[in-house]
């Protein structure tokens, strides 16, 4: 068997998060209905991770196999020909026989966008939030987030993982155009988890929370310690990366 990335793109306004769903419109069944499609034959595709609701993907990977080899330009054209227009697929590549595209990613990263002027431009891409954020105290909050912690705190309650360490390496608010940009890249996130740091990072934002109440929700473990979460047309997950031994 030959196994291949596909790196994808999609604005995911109109789709119930990556995830395969019963009577459900999501971005796996779209992608793998048109590459059965394509390739005439039923595949199997698998993501480097969910993503939920209305959640976007500048890039999302997913590996599929095949029994003999494909053309991935080839490929890759024939699928954005039938693709919607919101879902993209930017290239393929063939990998390792035993690759995985959730297992062996070493690193993710998301950025959660803000603006804080109402902009039709931004609609379903960015939450409009209004109130005035102190972004210097939010950044001593966000360095509070780096290296090796348990962030039970900001997951979802119903999660099935073994445990919630997870190793933060960038977590920096900083502005671009006229939007404020949370930046953050770890090994691996829990369901959830975005959204709630920046929901708790906000709250330090507007001196709801001190940076010594933050890190106790750090440490208290407990999802109720901690601030909403924030809606998902902010959120973008933004790269997927991966030992280089593992393309061919």
């Amino acid at each position: 068997m030959t196994r291949y990335f596909l790196d994808i793109s999609y604005k995911g306004t109109n789709y119930h998060g990556w995830q395969i769903q019963h009577n459900a419109h999501t971005v796996q069944a779209e992608i793998l209905d048109c590459l059965s499609k394509v390739l005439r034959q039923p595949l199997e595709i698998m993501g480097s991770g969910r993503t939920d609701t209305g959640v976007h993907a500048k890039q999302q990977i997913a590996h599929f196999e095949l029994e003999s080899e494909v053309n991935c330009d080839d490929l890759v054209y024939k699928l954005n020909s039938i693709l919607p227009e919101d879902i993209a697929i930017n290239n393929c590549k063939k990998v390792r026989e035993n690759a995985h595209a959730r297992f062996d990613a070493t690193e993710r990263a998301y950025h959660y966008f803000i603006n804080q002027h109402k902009s039709p431009f931004y609609e379903g891409k960015s939450y409009y939030y209004k109130e005035k954020l102190d972004v210097e105290l939010m950044n001593m909050a966000a360095s509070k987030l780096l290296g090796e912690l348990d962030f039970e705190s900001f997951s979802k309650v119903k999660t099935e993982v073994n445990n919630f360490i997870c190793t933060i390496t960038t977590a920096k608010w900083f502005l671009q155009n006229d939007q404020l940009v949370f930046h953050v890249r770890a090994n691996r996130f829990l369901r959830g988890m975005v959204r709630a740091l920046v929901g708790t990072l906000i709250d330090v934002g507007r001196n709801r929370l001190t940076i010594e109440e933050f890190v106790s929700i750090i440490e208290a473990k407990n999802r109720k310690a901690a601030g909403r979460a924030v809606p998902p047309q902010g959120l973008f997950l933004t790269e997927v990366n991966y030992p280089q031994e593992i393309y061919l």
